[in-house]
């Protein structure tokens, strides 16, 4: 409701909601998105992606969407979590399909180690977002 009234946007959380019968929701999301954001990525959607798996509304979307709009991927994790080699690994081969990353920062993290893992600035996310549709 708060991501709704702030962005004066109807918020999609189901794969399967009811709506309009006719419409199949994350291929009509992904057909009327000029870039998709998936900010914070985790460790697990990233994997998702990186394999092929779309098995809920977010997956399945950037699936759908990802050879008409840009994807970018603003990870956020614990510093031990991004640093692990398979999560590198499916960065790299995002990275290699076209898929756009917008780096974490070091920072404090909320398991309260610093390193890093924090996602980037909001200001940041939406500063190389608004350059790119240019």
């Amino acid at each position: 409701l708060a991501l709704q009234t702030l962005s004066k946007n109807r918020v999609h959380t189901e794969f399967f909601e009811e709506g309009i019968p006719e419409e199949v929701k994350h291929i009509d999301l992904a057909q009327n998105a000029d870039v998709i954001v998936i900010a914070p990525a985790s460790a697990n959607i990233m994997g998702k992606i990186a394999h092929g798996i779309a098995d809920d509304l977010l997956s399945a979307t950037v699936m759908a969407g990802a050879n008409l709009a840009p994807v970018y991927l603003a990870p956020a994790m614990n510093t031990n979590m991004y640093e692990n080699p398979i999560v590198q690994e499916n960065i790299e081969k995002l990275r290699s399909l076209g898929y756009r990353f917008i780096e974490p920062k070091e920072s404090m993290l909320a398991c309260g180690v610093t390193g890093k893992g924090a996602l980037a600035d909001v200001d940041e996310i939406v500063e190389i977002i608004e350059g790119s549709l240019e």
